[in-house]
């Protein structure tokens, strides 16, 4: 399956070195297989107002890739009796004056099936940083704070009757957890998912507190006015959403930490075993993958992805056979990006999903402290993996 070898890790963090100096990459990146690593690296500054440089062991905001701790954080809510996925959210949160339809459940939430109306509707090309122009991003600490910004937008379709990426199914998500385990999202996730998966270096910490070995979240600035000009200078993140994570971003997390996590679940120490599977599982078509392309293969000639579905959390590729080329999930926001990706080397057709921890695969885990700084490391892995 892969061109993974001593030569080929060689040249790959000849390149990341590169791409380093030339400001283009700054972040961790991990490959693991079986569970055993091949590669860690640190390329790069955590902050480029003191010059500190990136360490294996520094923590970094994942945007999304938490969207994969709040999953789990309910399912293991899901196992203990306490939510179903077929609940609907509207018998946990106090929904009541909203245009939250009142049958959206759990299960549309973790799957972006709910149809609502996201805050930052990116797809439609709304901005995120928009957003604290009225109201300032650090008014927004509590899960319960995101309300206002989403809870009176109309819906883009009814529930369960199509599929939309939508960040604020979470922060829904999040609530109902924290109403039915009787404490906030963070401590929760801390205590049940980062504990238990032995992530000993993760949390959720805020950009206005001075917490060592985090790393600082920067965007280039651009001459011009559409950010294609040369980069005059570097601007920080810090007004650019609120400062603490949520159960839709934010949580910091080392690389190991990541890969810990993977395993761990994939293990089954974070969720029965039925739930295990459930999350490993694809879940419901997103779209066609690479089919638009006229060819079956790829310039490399490894086969195109049929199409791409959403399990609770995580994302899939799924080959023309319903096997499973990938699960991943990525995360993107101004000064961070991250990518939690799984290649197993035999996908299992649906409804199996992924194979259980032990069996043969390549995980690959990369974290930025840039917007863009994660997807050149992660196409040239890929490109190794098939090749």
């Amino acid at each position: 399956m892969t061109a993974l070898d001593d030569a080929a890790l060689s040249a790959l963090d000849t390149r990341l070195r590169a791409a380093a100096d030339a400001d283009a990459f700054s972040g961790v990146v991990r490959i693991e297989r079986d569970g055993h690593p091949l590669f860690e690296r640190a390329y790069g500054v955590a902050s480029r107002r003191w010059g500190v440089p990136v360490r294996t062991s520094t923590r970094f905001d994942v945007a999304s890739v938490t969207k994969l701790f709040t999953a789990v954080a309910v399912l293991q809510q899901v196992g203990e009796g306490r939510l179903g996925l077929d609940d609907r959210i509207h018998d946990h949160v106090d929904l009541a004056g909203t245009t939250i339809p009142r049958g959206v459940t759990v299960r549309h939430l973790l799957t972006h099936t709910s149809g609502i109306a996201d805050d930052a509707d990116e797809e439609a090309g709304e901005s995120y940083e928009a957003l604290w122009v009225d109201r300032p991003s650090y008014s927004v600490t509590r899960t319960a704070d995101f309300l206002p910004g989403f809870v009176h937008k109309e819906p883009n379709f009814p529930p369960g009757e199509g599929c939309r990426y939508c960040n604020v199914g979470f922060v829904l998500a999040g609530l109902a957890l924290e109403k039915v385990a009787g404490t906030t999202y963070r401590e929760y996730v801390r205590e049940h998912v980062f504990a238990r998966a032995g992530m000993d270096r993760s949390g959720f910490f805020r950009m206005d507190e001075a917490e060592p070995d985090v790393a600082e979240g920067w965007e280039p600035v651009h001459e011009g006015p559409d950010d294609e000009g040369p980069v005059t200078g570097w601007r920080q993140n810090i007004y650019s959403y609120p400062p603490v994570g949520s159960p839709d971003g934010g949580a910091h997390v080392t690389a190991r930490d990541l890969a810990r996590f993977w395993s761990a679940v994939r293990g089954g120490e974070l969720l029965p075993p039925d739930l295990t599977r459930a999350f490993l599982t694809p879940q419901v078509k997103h779209d066609d993958g690479d089919t638009d392309e006229t060819d079956d293969k790829d310039a490399e000639g490894v086969e195109r992805a049929a199409s791409v579905h959403y399990g609770f959390g995580l994302e899939f590729e799924l080959l023309a056979d319903g096997s499973v080329r990938s699960a991943y999930k990525e995360g993107i926001n101004t000064g961070s990006s991250a990518m939690l990706r799984h290649y197993p080397d035999a996908g299992g057709p649906i409804p199996d999903g992924l194979p259980p921890a032990g069996a043969p695969g390549v995980t690959v885990v990369v974290v930025s402290n840039g917007e863009a700084g994660a997807w050149g490391p992660v196409r040239q892995i890929d490109a190794l993996v098939r090749g």
